[in-house]
């Protein structure tokens, strides 16, 4: 498995200044897809497993930390190789067995902006929370365009032309690493991005840093008791 290259990790205020440049592309696609580029970055949720997200999977509290519990995700592929015929099906999650979910606690930053987006729009037929105005789902070409053009408004040509969050999918990154680096347990990081601990340190390995100084003095602690 490749090794996540710490140069596409955007940093918190990067993301922020990314999410809210989405609404600013085009007249629907973009203030439709900011949430699901929010649960990317907020939940570590793949693009897929966003796409799939249905109502009945959040608990959204009017204040305080959400749940997802993810069932199914929703990968692009051609209508020859689905069993439906259509170009998006549901599927179980990534490295799952039938029926098993994962539960991801949200903060409420996410929670608010699920709140406020259901308001908005509504769900599909099926319950899905992400939807386009005929209650279909959005192509990968479709997310990639509204978040190259979000690259642009937020960040500097440079930026731009580096490969900094070059890929919603690099929001996942970003948030694995953010948690990792705020010490977050690796098995609890595990547990929610859906990786074993094992991939996960691996795939990870160059975006753990700044730990050192923090985790000799846990040990210091731990020799003086």
């Amino acid at each position: 498995m490749t090794l996540v290259d710490p140069r596409t990790v955007v940093n918190p205020a990067q993301a922020r200044q990314l999410l809210d440049a989405v609404p600013k592309v085009g007249r629907k696609r973009g203030p439709r897809l900011k949430t699901l580029f929010a649960c990317v970055y907020y939940a570590a949720l793949r693009p897929e497993e966003a796409a799939d997200l249905r109502l009945a999977n959040c608990t959204l509290p009017d204040a305080g930390w959400g749940l997802i519990v993810l069932e199914k995700a929703r990968p692009q592929g051609t209508k020859r190789w689905t069993n439906s015929g259509e170009t998006h099906e549901t599927r179980n999650l990534k490295h799952r067995a039938d029926k098993e979910t994962r539960e991801i606690p949200i903060p409420p930053v996410l929670v608010a902006m699920l709140r406020e987006h259901i308001t908005e729009y509504g769900t599909a037929a099926d319950g899905r929370v992400f939807h386009t105005g005929t209650g279909g789902t959005y192509s990968s070409s479709a997310h990639s365009y509204v978040w190259q053009e979000a690259r642009k408004l937020a960040l500097t040509p440079a930026q731009f032309a580096s490969s900094l969050a070059a890929r919603p999918y690099d929001l996942r990154h970003a948030a694995v690493s953010l948690w990792l680096n705020a010490g977050v347990p690796a098995v609890e990081v595990a547990k929610r991005a859906g990786h074993s601990v094992d991939v996960l340190l691996r795939v990870y390995a160059k975006c753990v840093d700044g730990q050192q100084e923090h985790i000799n003095g846990k040990i210091n602690e731990a020799l003086n008791e």
